[in-house]
């Protein structure tokens, strides 16, 4: 694993890339994603982390780790992202120009996406396929996120160039936060399972706090609980294939 870890840390990023700049570039070329539009996607990113969590990382750590462990680290990780979260919101409440609200929301995506990285870590060190999942899923979960720091961009009137400059750097805290989690969950066998339930925590936060309620305030209507759905089944289809 040692000798592939740059390539590990690479792919990561570059997944993480490529949600992030399709995002970003669907917010250019479509200018005003329709809520609709981002509510069903949202719902069907949130549908395939939770399958991941359900079926496959918490089960993993319970293995690894016992009950008590996993309840202990699964605690942890939602403690910390929710800190994350509430620093991330410090500044949300700017109301002067748009530009200085897509400043707020990249810097709210960077510190969020350094979790994501460790997630991506973990996986990779818990088995390849479970990395490359992981890595699946938090690509689609990052196109919303670069629409988020394009709309507002675009509506300031900063260039196409920029806008898409500016989207690839909230991607970068993703591969050192792989990097970070390679060599965590490496140390051992105990280890790795408190690393894949801080993992958990992490993720069923962000799911069910961030996620699910954004996608049903963007749009209400019953195709984003289908995607929630539809999310779910590929998901375990993903665990089981892949």
């Amino acid at each position: 694993m040692n000798n592939n870890i740059i390539l590990i840390i690479i792919f990561s990023g570059v997944m993480a890339l490529i949600g992030t700049m399709l995002g970003a570039l669907l917010g250019v070329v479509i200018n005003r994603p329709s809520k609709k539009f981002l509510g069903n996607i949202l719902g069907f990113a949130s549908g395939l982390m939770l399958s991941i969590v359900v079926f496959e990382l918490i089960p993993d750590s319970l293995e690894k780790t016992g009950i008590f462990g996993t309840l202990l680290f699964l605690i942890l990780g939602i403690i910390i992202v929710v800190i994350i979260d509430r620093m991330s919101n410090l500044s949300s409440n700017v109301n002067s120009q748009y530009a200085k609200v897509a400043f707020m929301v990249a810097v709210g995506l960077m510190i969020h996406n350094f979790p994501e990285g460790l997630i991506m870590g973990f996986g990779f060190i818990n088995g390849d396929s479970l990395g490359i999942k992981m890595s699946m899923i938090i690509a689609i979960h990052d196109v919303p996120e670069g629409l988020a720091v394009a709309a507002p961009l675009m509506l300031s009137g900063i260039k196409s160039k920029k806008i898409l400059f500016y989207a690839f750097l909230t991607a970068l805290p993703t591969a050192v936060g792989a990097w970070i989690g390679i060599y965590i969950g490496s140390i051992s066998v105990e280890i790795l399972g408190g690393a894949l339930a801080f993992a958990s925590g992490v993720m069923l936060y962000v799911v069910y706090g961030e996620m699910i309620p954004q996608s049903r305030k963007l749009w209400a209507g019953t195709t984003s609980t289908l995607g929630i759905l539809f999310g779910m089944i590929v998901g375990l289809l993903m665990i089981n294939v892949i």
